[in-house]
C-alpha cells in the first residue's frame, strides 16, 4: 500500500511489531521492491542496529549524504548496511535516509544478535 506519505512497513521482532513508513525517494523505493525481508541485525557503536542488505540500493537521485535522525531508516551504501537509528551519529557521506520506524526505545534495548522482519503494511 502506498500513500502519500510513504509506504507504511512493519518490523516484526519475535511477537513484537513495530510500524514504520518509508519516504518516497529512489533508494527507499527499492527497498521495498525488496520486501519482505528477513536480517540479521547488530549494534554498531551504541547508536545503531546495523544488517548488511542482500542487494544493495541505488544511491542515483539521492544526496551524496545525511544526518539521521534518532528515530531513521538509513541505508549505508559503503558497506551496503540497512540502519536503524536510536542515538546521534551527525552528518556523513554515504547515508540515505529512507524512512522511519516507530519505537526507537524497543530497537535500543536489543542485544546481540537478533533478526527482523520487515514488511509492507
Amino acid at each position: 500500500m502506498r500513500t502519500s506519505d510513504g509506504t507504511p512497513i512493519t518490523l516484526t521482532i519475535g511477537d513484537r511489531v513495530i510500524g514504520g513508513t518509508l519516504h518516497g525517494n529512489p533508494a527507499a523505493s527499492a527497498l521495498a521492491q525488496q520486501l519482505p525481508l528477513t536480517l540479521t541485525f547488530e549494534d554498531f557503536n551504541a547508536v545503531e542496529k546495523i544488517a548488511t542488505l542482500p542487494s544493495p540500493l541505488p544511491m542515483t537521485g539521492m544526496p551524496a549524504g545525511a544526518d539521521p535522525e534518532i528515530g531513521d531508516i538509513g541505508f549505508w551504501a559503503p558497506g551496503g548496511d540497512l540502519v536503524l537509528y536510536y542515538g546521534e551519529v551527525g552528518y556523513w557521506n554515504g547515508i540515505a535516509r529512507l524512512g522511519t520506524f516507530d519505537d526507537v526505545a524497543a530497537i535500543q534495548a536489543l542485544t546481540g544478535t537478533f533478526t527482523i522482519t520487515i514488511a509492507t503494511a
